[in-house]
């Protein structure tokens, strides 16, 4: 295999409450490749009211709201899993569904690997998204027992 089709970058998948480990552990893969480490987080886009059913509107979350939202949540869980190392990292929110949004990732940044939480379920398959991304990504995939499968 080339150089230039080994891939050139790792991404990670950084949405579910505890991304800490697949953070950590695509930052040592990417050190160890000399690749740039990106993270990606989707946002879903469809306009959400403010209040439960049974009280009135408060406010309407429009899809700005949201990538600032999940621009938000992303750097936190990156500073979070890596403490002064952070900075290195390359941040993308991107609208859309998530495995849609990291596959689309993946091959735009010509990604050598992408790394995902498994996503907590207590059996033995993946999640739908995590599916899809084995199912369609570009280059091989690692998922990552999150810190409640660990233990």
């Amino acid at each position: 295999m080339t150089e230039s089709s080994q891939g050139t970058a790792v991404v990670v998948a950084v949405g579910t409450q505890d991304s800490r480990n697949a953070i950590r552990l695509a930052a040592k893969e990417a050190q160890f490749r000399g690749a740039p480490l990106i993270a990606v987080a989707a946002y879903n886009t469809n306009p959400v009211l403010g209040a439960p059913a049974a009280r009135p509107v408060g406010s309407y979350h429009s899809s700005g709201d949201k990538q600032r939202t999940a621009e938000s949540a992303l750097h936190h869980a990156i500073v979070d899993a890596l403490g002064d190392q952070a900075g290195g990292v390359e941040q993308r929110t991107i609208p859309g569904p998530a495995g849609r949004s990291l596959v689309v990732t993946a091959n735009a940044v010509n990604a050598g690997l992408l790394v995902l939480t498994s996503g907590g379920t207590s059996s033995a398959l993946p999640g739908s998204m995590n599916q899809y991304v084995l199912r369609k990504a570009p280059c091989p995939v690692l998922l990552v027992p999150d810190a409640s499968q660990a233990a």
